[in-house]
């Protein structure tokens, strides 16, 4: 593939026909898989932490407790006594319109929620295992029911995230990472070494995916964690069930062993693999997957509305997640959040659906790692705490393409002139630039070295990122 993509590069370099290569993009397997068209269109969507962690929101035993949504293992809680936290679980202040309608004017197309986590608890019915919300808690409903009903009613896809190699209820589940146990339940089922993976596959993972992809109409996504020690020839046993129970339904890699239809690259904004295509970035609003309510670490809007950008102009898919409490709220904070950042979207929303790369993704672009906790490496707590996203913003450009249009977006930009390099007469001819949002003309001059763009002074954002929709004269 890469010798062909550098095959086809030459070739325009030396026709000397550089208006056609600037909107060359990188081709990856989706373009022949027709099931990826929504996904590779929507670029947006929400993620949902959301399980019996939720109830303790950070909290065991009157104390701080560590490991967020994963505190069952990190502090080794007995399965009995973790279970205790289904008593408690009535969440009544759910509604799930509300969720789905907040995901849809936020400009997201799609959901993807915790069906069951590394817990091991089911959040719907499930005939194969009584560790389920409808069953052991006072709410006795199924909230993947009414998402199903609201998703349906909002034009949104659901889709379910569900831990695959990683269940702290089920006795037959080993694991490798980052040692052999390191992520297993060792104080209940202490012999690692007669956990029969097959055995928890046959019993739980087959049934529950079988209920998932039949109780709750068209799925869009299978969203897995963790593979840990599934063999290829259960993934391929996996992915044949799902394709014949819903043929259109997506999965990600995490189904293990190049199985998956797509990448995942968590807490992070760019692909793991540069040349992987499709690929999908999962990162969270605030400090944590699940609800802690300790967390304060709310990105802002503008930052969001940046890593939104980001991903899309590296050809890949955003999607952002909140960890809603045990009675069944949203943070108040994240629902803040998204609203501002629907507020952006439906200005400045065509320049993400269904674009692709350009070939130049931006120019003065500052990658910049910053990891929020300090407390990681004390805690080995890199499973939980892993935010490698920036928080800082500064000027620069991005790119994205669609159809004949090229969009430029100048990110957290406070000069009255926006001015690219990429965009010179030497390079490209620029035959029309409008700005999204704004009905006046826009002043631009372009020379050989530059274009440089005239910001309206009377056009001001609460965001302040532009986006600039440029039409190139191909003559």
């Amino acid at each position: 593939m890469i010798k062909k993509v550098l095959i086809v590069t030459l070739c325009i370099l030396l026709s000397g026909n550089g208006q056609n290569f600037l909107f060359a993009q990188s081709k990856g397997t989706e373009d022949n898989n027709p099931k990826m068209e929504w996904w590779k269109e929507a670029r947006f969507g929400l993620f949902v932490h959301w399980g019996l962690y939720s109830v303790a929101g950070g909290v065991w035993n009157g104390k701080h407790a560590k490991g967020n949504e994963h505190f069952m293992l990190y502090e080794r809680i007995p399965l009995k006594e973790y279970a205790t936290l289904a008593d408690q679980f009535n969440p009544t202040k759910f509604n799930s319109d509300e969720w789905v309608k907040a995901a849809k004017e936020a400009g997201m197309k799609y959901i993807v929620i915790t069906s069951k986590h590394h817990e091991g608890f089911a959040m719907y019915n499930s005939a194969s295992s009584n560790y389920n919300i409808v069953k052991l808690t006072p709410y006795h409903k199924d909230p993947m029911k009414a998402l199903a009903e609201s998703c349906r009613k909002y034009g949104l896809k659901l889709c379910f995230y569900y831990s695959l190699g990683r269940d702290w209820e089920d006795p037959d589940v080993p694991t490798n990472w980052p040692t052999k146990g390191g992520r297993s339940n060792t104080w209940d089922y202490p012999n690692e070494d007669a956990k029969v993976f097959h055995q928890y596959f046959e019993r739980k993972v087959k049934p529950q995916i079988t209920e998932l992809l039949t109780q709750y109409g068209q799925i869009g996504v299978m969203w897995f964690d963790t593979p840990e020690r599934i063999s290829l020839e259960e993934s391929k046993e996996l992915r044949a069930l799902i394709l014949q129970l819903q043929p259109k339904c997506i999965i990600n890699e995490r189904i293990g062993n190049d199985q998956g239809d797509f990448k995942v690259s968590e807490q992070k904004l760019s692909a793991s693999n540069s040349s992987s295509n499709p690929w999908e970035s999962c990162i969270t609003i605030s400090g944590s997957w699940g609800y802690n309510r300790f967390d304060s670490a709310f990105k802002s809007p503008e930052v969001l509305v940046r890593n939104l950008i980001e991903v899309a102009s590296a050809n890949g898919n955003f999607l952002l997640n909140v960890g809603p409490s045990g009675e069944g709220e949203i943070p108040q904070k994240a629902f803040d959040r998204l609203k501002a950042v629907g507020k952006w979207m439906a200005t400045n929303g065509e320049a993400i659906y269904g674009t692709h790369s350009w070939s130049v993704q931006g120019e003065n672009i500052i990658t910049v790692k910053e990891i929020q906790s300090k407390t990681i490496s004390a805690n080995n707590m890199k499973d939980v705490l892993n935010d490698a996203t920036s928080q800082k913003v500064h000027q620069d450009i991005l790119y994205t393409a669609k159809g004949d249009y090229l969009y430029l977006f100048a990110r957290s930009w406070t000069d009255p002139e926006v001015i690219s390099k990429s965009l010179s007469g030497s390079k490209v001819k620029v035959k029309k630039i409008q700005l999204l949002g704004y009905n006046g003309k826009v002043s631009w001059n372009q020379d050989k070295e530059v274009l440089k763009i005239k910001l309206p002074s009377e056009f001001k954002q609460e965001i302040p990122i532009y986006t600039f929709k440029i039409t190139l004269n191909k003559g």
